[in-house]
């Protein structure tokens, strides 16, 4: 089995956005591929008649775009209305999230794909329960990671940062997305650069930005070959 953990520099960044790409880029390489959003926030109620429940619009994009047919609780075991930082999201409605929950759901969703790609929640650090962090949860997976840099004034320290906490759990960082976020960032090419140069991992792609882009759209803008190489798959990867 294998799978990628897919972080992001901050919130609104657009991990989703490019993990969305990475599954296109992915199955066009003939492999089949799921997808699980742990943890969410922001959700609405919805759902078949039947199966109705809170759910996520992120969520549903990446069921949509998997190649096999995953319950959505299992997709996302942690799914809550406000939005807001979802331990504290959690907290007021007496839920406290834990990760072996997570590590089965994702147990599950591996069983049925080649690739199971993981899509975190706001940034690296991002709180789970009193104790834990989404980091945690990466390392109990135990697959590499792959880092979307939104392309920003800020991004060069977020990344940076990111990257070291990363490699500190022991983790490879697999690659970076540079994801243009706006039309107004400013020194794009030269905080790309000065990126490239330092972060240590491939860059797997600069997504310019396109309020219309679909999944395909976005994966032609990626090269996940050196992502593969890195994946803990059988031989067949």
């Amino acid at each position: 089995m294998a799978g990628i953990f897919v972080t992001g520099t901050d919130t609104d960044v657009g991990k989703t956005h490019i993990a969305l790409g990475l599954m296109a880029a992915l199955q066009q390489r003939g492999l089949r591929i799921a997808a699980m959003k742990p943890v969410s926030a922001g959700c609405e109620l919805g759902g078949s008649e039947g199966d109705r429940g809170l759910r996520n619009d992120d969520a549903l994009q990446l069921s949509a775009q998997s190649s096999v047919s995953i319950p959505y609780q299992t997709l996302n075991p942690y799914a809550f209305e406000p939005a807001i930082a979802p331990h504290i999201a959690a907290q007021a409605v007496g839920v406290t999230m834990q990760l072996d929950v997570l590590r089965h759901a994702c147990t599950e969703i591996e069983s049925q794909a080649d690739v199971v790609v993981v899509e975190g929640a706001g940034g690296w650090l991002v709180p789970v329960n009193a104790r834990e962090t989404l980091a945690d949860l990466a390392v109990a997976l135990d697959f590499p990671v792959v880092l979307v840099v939104g392309v920003r004034l800020g991004c060069l320290n977020h990344a940076l940062l990111s990257a070291e906490c990363i490699r500190a759990r022991g983790l490879v960082l697999a690659g970076w997305v540079a994801n243009e976020i706006s039309t107004q960032a400013v020194c794009v090419d030269e905080n790309i650069t000065a990126l490239s140069q330092r972060l240590q991992a491939p860059l797997l792609g600069r997504v310019p930005f396109d309020g219309q882009a679909d999944a395909a759209r976005t994966a032609a803008n990626l090269d996940v070959t050196s992502l593969l190489a890195s994946v803990s798959a059988d031989e067949s990867l």
